[in-house]
């Protein structure tokens, strides 16, 4: 995939808000691996704590013997699938809000040239990838109820639990990009500054994509490895 990191025009890369707004976006990138990094730990700590309980056999106190205790809870895969598709779709949009703020931030620096006549579309794609994880996030919040609704709690059996503690800790995650969306948005309705709303939606946009490959490698991990 072609990069679409905007470029300062010429001419204009000693002024304004421009100023080092390369190092700034490679910073920002650089930070972003930084914190992904650590989630990308700590999710393989479940996975290893996933696999492990799995197979630990527990004493039973009335016959004596080691017995397993890990029980197959009947997943809403209908809701997860849909759930999975909003995700996957909500990148699609992630990816075309990037793109677009990268062409709006080339075009404020070319619009004060004279004799330079720039169209700009105002149909932006970041709050239809806002509401889309919003949708997501109350998608989940369905599937617990439909599984408390089943008798089916944190505690019931320990897959219960870790597939409550693998998709709570995804929603949680996925929360933190959601705020640095909303901020771009916020800025976006302001009209001001976009060169720093381009640095946020480029580092949330990677960010979204982890947490979408995230999502679905932790759907494989609770379907697959039951």
């Amino acid at each position: 995939m072609a990069s679409l990191t905007p470029t300062i025009p010429r001419g204009f890369e000693g002024g304004g808000d421009f100023t080092d707004y390369t190092g700034r976006l490679r910073r920002a990138r650089l930070a972003l691996v930084v914190l992904v990094t650590p989630i990308f730990m700590l999710f393989v700590s479940f996975t290893s704590a996933y696999i492990f309980r799995q197979g630990l056999p527990t004493l039973d106190e009335r016959s004596g013997q080691y017995v397993s205790d890990w029980i197959t809870i009947a997943l809403p895969l209908r809701l997860l699938l849909v759930n999975s598709f909003i995700l996957v779709l909500s990148t699609v949009t992630m990816e075309l809000a990037r793109r677009q703020m990268a062409r709006r931030t080339v075009l404020t620096g070319v619009q004060g040239i004279p004799g330079v006549s720039v169209t700009e579309k105002r149909w932006s794609w970041l709050p239809i990838t806002v509401a889309l994880g919003f949708a997501f996030l109350a998608g989940q919040w369905m599937a617990w109820r439909e599984l408390a609704a089943h008798g089916i709690y944190v505690g019931t059996t320990p897959s219960s639990s870790f597939a409550y503690l693998l998709t709570a800790a995804h929603a949680i995650h996925l929360l933190g990009g959601m705020v640095a969306l909303l901020a771009a948005l916020l800025l976006s309705l302001r009209g001001r500054q976009p060169e720093r709303q381009y640095i946020i939606v480029d580092a949330a946009s990677w960010y979204w994509h982890f947490m979408a490959f995230l999502w679905i490698y932790i759907f494989g991990l609770l379907y697959f490895a039951r």
